[in-house]
């Protein structure tokens, strides 16, 4: 690593990806074959130290992930990089100007890199990088800039197509699998995939990394990306990125699952963005098509959102956990924490930490939510540490509101 200090920022628009920036930074989001935090690693050549975000986010950790910081906390010391998390550059090493730089990304504003001594932007400018005073020179990134949650879920077929051209382009020869097309196959160490097991390539290739393991029956369809110790079950899972140590069966589609996520049975999931420490109850699964075939409508914290999409899934945040025989309408957001059942569909705008089925929705109580928290992630040797225990208490009490305008 270099001797440049990376930090990603939130800005204005990143901090309203509902429902996922209630819990965690933006760059903690996957996207293609790592989160938005590993790629900006990788093309600057630094570990990120912390993400500016919202306060409430102060506490924020999990393993190989940055903590959240303030602004102060950065401070003039060495050159210093402060990239936009809805940045997603193309996967070439960059080396940092020493001098005043403005960052670019596919030609939007993007952040900074500041030498030694030179003050920071300010709040507003973090906020609204479009807003700073154009000084010093510029630097254009090729890449994308992301506008929405569902951005990461739409673009996320090439992002994987593009990331393992760059880092995996060989591929291997597992034994036994069926192949379909002459896309790459990688598999990182102790990745097994059992014989009989499709691999259709296709459309893109397909990346599994360590210690993944695939059991029969199974099809995987490119572009594919399946993160560290994640268990496919089986079923049909394709042009998607998972990540790690999630447990998968049924078909899964045209989505995002960040990891620690539970979809041990058969259901559909497509088009859709889950957070980590999602559990769905079997035969889970989501619309992604109206009966129009119009364009899909999201909520978001401005109001409802025309996505120009026609296929749009579910969004879940954070330990939300659906009972069995749960059906999701096209384009439901549910805030973390929540938690549905009763074979009853739910409204399409489900606010954070509620519990209950269809629209009969009371308030999910704290400490249960936490003890079940604690519970669940013990059962993947991972502990809720005081750090992220702080932090669903702070997102806990800060959306107290949110379900009380449900009552």
């Amino acid at each position: 690593m270099s001797n440049v200090r990376l930090f990603l920022l939130d800005d204005g628009r990143a901090r309203r990806w509902a429902p996922f920036t209630l819990t965690r930074p933006v760059g903690e989001l996957l996207f293609g074959c790592m989160t938005l935090k590993e790629r900006a690693e990788r093309v600057f050549g630094a570990k990120c130290e912390g993400h500016l975000t919202r306060r409430a986010l102060v506490g924020f950790e999990e393993p190989g992930a940055a903590p959240a910081t303030s602004l102060q906390d950065v401070g003039t010391r060495g050159r210093r990089i402060l990239l936009s998390s809805r940045a997603a550059p193309r996967l070439e090493a960059i080396e940092a100007p020493e001098d005043l730089t403005h960052l670019t990304v596919g030609g939007a504003p993007a952040g900074w890199i500041l030498p030694d001594g030179a003050p920071l932007p300010s709040e507003l400018w973090v906020r609204d990088p479009a807003a700073a005073a154009k000084l010093g020179r510029v630097l254009e990134l090729e890449g994308t800039m992301l506008e929405s949650p569902w951005d990461l879920v739409a673009q996320n077929p090439e992002r994987i197509r593009g990331d393992v051209a760059a880092l995996w382009p060989r591929g291997d020869q597992p034994h036994g699998v069926i192949r379909i097309g002459d896309g790459a196959v990688s598999l990182g160490g102790d990745a097994t995939i059992e014989p009989g097991v499709y691999a259709d390539t296709r459309g893109g290739p397909i990346r599994l990394a360590e210690g993944v393991r695939v059991e029969g029956p199974a099809r995987l369809i490119g572009p594919l990306f399946l993160g560290a110790r994640t268990r496919i079950l089986g079923g049909s899972v394709g042009t998607s990125s998972i990540g790690p140590v999630s447990i998968v069966r049924g078909e899964v589609a045209d989505s995002v699952l960040l990891g620690y996520v539970n979809k041990a049975h058969d259901g559909y999931i497509g088009h859709s963005l889950l957070g980590r420490w999602v559990n769905l109850g079997a035969f889970t699964t989501n619309s992604d098509l109206k009966n129009n075939y119009g364009t899909v409508r999201v909520w978001t914290p401005d109001g409802d959102v025309d996505t120009g999409l026609l296929k749009v899934g579910c969004f879940l945040g954070d330990h939300v956990k659906t009972g069995i025989g749960t059906t999701l309408n096209t384009g439901t957001v549910i805030g973390a924490g929540t938690n549905v059942f009763g074979g009853v569909m739910p409204p399409s705008a489900v606010p954070p930490f509620c519990w209950g089925a269809g629209s009969e929705l009371i308030e999910h109580r704290l400490d249960k939510f936490l003890e079940t928290a604690e519970r669940a992630m013990g059962r993947r040797s991972q502990a809720l540490s005081a750090g992220m225990r702080r932090v669903l208490e702070n997102a806990w009490h800060g959306t107290v509101s949110q379900r009380n305008a449900t009552r």
